[in-house]
């Protein structure tokens, strides 16, 4: 069964490349701060590098609202530090999902191909779900929008449709 808005996040333990190092991390480790965590399909493809180096890029600006920012793929931290070769050191961490449990909990693992869709979620400092995305791998991202989600969810008010930072809620 997989996750919804509302629910505690599943927590997970895995390794990621952090910078040029393996590190064990885990889901938990980034309690009392907001959380992106986003799953994209396979390394070494095409859209998938367009989204990962833009959320490094972007990496102050989540830094900015207390927030870390965690990718990955069914991909194994080895594949991710041969393709950061390629598109340069990421400022976050870069987990691998090989058993594919991550993915799964999340509900974007598509079962017979062993890879995730592209998955999106916003998580709490209390590691509650607050929002997420989940659409098909030839689309990605837009990590403005993203950012705009994360900023409406904390000023913790009513937010109308197009709002955006320094605009009224409606509470």
């Amino acid at each position: 069964m997989s996750i919804r808005v509302g629910q505690p996040a599943p927590d997970f333990k895995t390794q990621a490349l952090v910078g040029n190092d393996v590190r064990d991390i885990s889901l938990s480790d980034y309690r009392g701060k907001w959380v992106v965590l986003f799953f994209y399909p396979l390394d070494f493809t095409f859209v998938c590098p367009t989204e990962v180096t833009e959320f490094s890029k972007r990496h102050s600006d989540f830094t900015a609202l207390n927030t870390v920012v965690i990718g990955g793929s069914t991909d194994s931290v080895f594949s991710h530090k041969a393709w950061t070769k390629e598109i340069g050191e990421l400022a976050y961490p870069l987990f691998s999902d090989l058993t594919r449990e991550i993915s799964r909990s999340y509900g974007t693992l598509i079962e017979e191909k062993g890879f995730a869709l592209r998955g999106t979620f916003i998580i709490d400092p209390e590691g509650k779900l607050r929002w997420a995305m989940i659409h098909d791998t030839g689309i990605g991202r837009n990590v403005d929008e993203i950012l705009r989600s994360l900023q409406a969810l904390q000023t913790g008010e009513l937010c109308p449709v197009n709002w955006k930072p320094g605009q009224k809620t409606l509470s």
